[in-house]
């Protein structure tokens, strides 16, 4: 387990954490938050110190962090060099052990025979001759496709190239794995991949993230970094509100209990102080307020605080596509596109990597002419467009309040600083060049000079991938209260679900209404995938029965194939070979008999398993209920909180054992069923 005892760090000066206590323990999924500049990233570089990683060195100030010798640690490091490699083989490298040992097996020239025999056992012992298998299927995952494998990674654009850094993370056999906004590239199809990836995932997990509903999704204990303290918390990102909202409640009616008990001492010493039979008393209230540990008052949450102007002027509809043929050069990728935006129309659009979502909101928004069909939009039109490109023209050399004020003419700069303000950008930061600005206020800066022009017509396109939680949250409200017409593409599902009334699938080249919520996607998208994958069999089956030239029979229970099968099939083989046998219904009982009896202990080793799975879920949820109890974690029943932690650990470990088994029977399960 990670162990940190009373640690403290200070980088360049200042206090970032003072008096850290916490264990993480092997299987915990861990979200570390807290507001910008808190020192998460510097919590990230601390660990990778204490490992031997990393390119920044964190030392402590004081304390002790324990960490196993043998632990290894894989970093998603946030930029990625141009280099002429491989997609597929820059992935496979973070597997280490797997590459260096594939690398020694290509190249023998300086190998001995002995050597050899040891590399490949080796090979064999890390099961490497499925690693490459492994790679496929992360990238597919990520949204790669086959034809982009021996690409040069120079030859991605920034986004993509963080996602061939995410799958050559994922691909590490790394104990602890510091996931630093793994989403932020990322579509909806790929993070509901990343989920089950990290569910299944057997070692400690830590992630920073912006995302409440990737969280909620993932982990089972939050790390929250605030006011120079780090707390642990039990539960997901939704019961880590509940709970801290419970224990800022109590620490506001301590501090004003406090502040009243003061203002009684102070009263007494202000008035007796000076008296001889009463000095003694007033000492004793000194000393009393002496004592007293300075508790803080709670702190408002959110700094940001703005809301979209009421547009001037609106007619319906605002922008129309019909019978629209949407692409490029002259290809369609979308075909017969009807999409009307009216007044009150709030249009979340749902869609795999590479449907085409983007593609619309250009021939929405005027950037992309349509092939056929008509556009329109209206005299009234007044839009509000961003996306990446957005941010990246925004003037480098110019600060914020230059910026709006050649939006704003005449206005005051205290109105326009106050305005900055209700986006965070106070003091120094509003005179600041905006090159000097991180993703996140770049995306800030740009929707403050959305937001003045007063749109009637918002066009989203990822707006949330540099926002941090508390940004989010506020944009989510701005937009709940905006009087005009929303088209959102986003990630964020909190935000879809909350800000759109209607969604729109993207798919095969069609915009369609689609019937049901942003869940309803996630099982819509499982199901594609599971046809897709079952498609995938088919035809590789189809494939490889075209490739054979003689039909060969599996092999029954006990090891010995049909003769009377396998001799008719040899006869028919040598007559034709382009036809092969058809089965009599004999032979097909007999088959289906073999296949029964061989699948039959498979098939209750996974009931069993998911039983045992399920028992363990409700223990656990039963555990949760008792952590969620505030009184729990007074310093008088910290021994009570010590035992529920251990059970939790304990049945965590056991749920993990439990879906590894699950999932390798499945897997088993499918490779016996496709033998017959």
């Amino acid at each position: 387990m990670i162990e940190f005892k009373d640690v403290g760090v200070r980088r360049d000066g200042r206090e970032l954490f003072a008096g850290a206590s916490f264990q993480l323990h092997p299987g915990h999924k861990v979200g570390l938050t807290g507001n910008n500049g808190t020192g998460k990233s510097t919590l990230f570089a601390l660990l990778l110190t204490q490992m031997g990683k990393g390119d920044t060195e964190v030392t402590l100030d004081r304390g002790e962090v324990s960490i196993p010798d043998s632990w290894h640690v894989a970093h998603m490091a946030q930029e990625v060099g141009a280099t002429t490699q491989s997609a597929v083989d820059y992935v496979l490298s973070g597997d280490e052990q797997w590459y260096e040992i594939n690398a020694a097996l290509n190249d023998l020239s300086s190998v001995s025979d002995e050597q050899i025999g040891v590399l490949h056992q080796q090979f064999d012992e890390i099961d490497g001759y499925r690693t490459p298998t492994k790679a496929a299927q992360i990238m597919a995952g990520l949204g790669f496709n086959t034809s982009q494998h021996e690409l040069p990674v120079e030859g991605f654009s920034g986004g993509w190239r963080m996602r061939l850094n995410l799958a050559k993370t994922l691909m590490s056999r790394a104990d602890l794995m510091l996931l630093d906004e793994p989403t932020n590239h990322l579509d909806l199809d790929a993070i509901l991949w990343l989920e089950t990836w990290i569910n299944t995932y057997m070692g400690l997990v830590i992630v920073i993230s912006h995302d409440q509903a990737f969280l909620d999704a993932t982990v089972g204990h939050i790390l929250h970094v605030e006011q120079q303290k780090i707390t642990l918390y039990t539960g997901n990102y939704q019961q880590f509100i509940r709970t801290r909202h419970e224990r800022m409640a109590q620490q506001q009616q301590a501090f004003e209990k406090q502040e009243a008990t003061k203002a009684h001492l102070d009263d007494f010493i202000r008035r007796f102080r000076a008296k001889a039979s009463k000095a003694k008393q007033a000492q004793s209230r000194i000393k009393q307020l002496e004592r007293m540990a300075e508790l803080s008052p709670m702190m408002a949450d959110n700094p940001f605080s703005f809301q979209f102007y009421e547009p001037a002027n609106m007619s319906s509809p605002l922008i129309e596509l019909t019978h629209a043929d949407i692409g490029y050069s002259e290809t369609p990728l979308l075909r017969n596109a009807n999409v009307q935006v009216t007044p009150d129309t709030r249009i979340g659009l749902l869609g795999m990597n590479g449907a085409g979502k983007s593609t619309l909101i250009k021939a929405l928004v005027g950037e992309l002419g349509v092939l056929t069909g008509t556009y329109r939009v209206s005299d009234t039109l007044k839009l509000g467009y961003f996306n990446q490109h957005q941010m990246d023209i925004l003037d480098a050399k110019a600060t914020p309040i230059e910026m709006l004020r050649r939006l704003a003419g005449k206005t005051s700069d205290a109105l326009l600083r106050s305005f900055l303000g209700s986006f965070d950008f106070r003091g120094d930061r509003i005179d600041t060049p905006s090159e000097l600005f991180s993703g996140g206020e770049r995306a800030r800066l740009t929707l403050a000079l959305i937001v003045w022009q007063r749109p009637n017509v918002l066009v989203l396109d990822e707006p949330t991938n540099h926002l941090d939680l508390q940004m989010r949250q506020a944009l989510t409200i701005a937009l709940q209260g905006f009087k005009g017409a929303v088209v959102l593409v986003s990630h964020d599902r909190e935000l879809i679900a909350n800000v759109c009334d209607e969604l729109y699938l993207v798919h095969d080249g069609r915009i369609d209404e689609f019937d049901g919520d942003i869940s309803d996607y996630g099982k819509w998208l499982a199901e594609k995938r599971k046809q897709e994958n079952a498609s995938d069999k088919s035809t590789s089956k189809k494939k490889s029965k075209k490739e054979s030239k003689k039909f060969v029979p599996r092999e029954t229970n006990n090891g010995q194939a049909s003769n009377q099968v396998s001799n008719k099939a040899a006869d028919n083989a040598s007559k034709s070979k382009v036809t092969t046998p058809a089965l009599s219904k004999e032979e097909q009982r007999k088959l289906a008999a073999a296949q029964r009896k061989r699948t039959a202990p498979i098939r209750r080793e996974i009931e069993e398993t998911e039983k045992a799975l399920a028992k363990i879920e409700g223990q656990l949820a039963t555990l949760e209920e008792k952590l969620a109890d505030t009184d729990l974690y007074e310093e008088s029943r910290k021994s009570d909180l010590l035992v529920l932690l251990n059970e939790q650990t304990a049945l965590q470990q056991q749920h993990s054992d439990k879906e590894e088994k699950l999932l390798l029977s499945m897997t088993t399960l499918e490779e016996v069923e496709a033998e017959f």
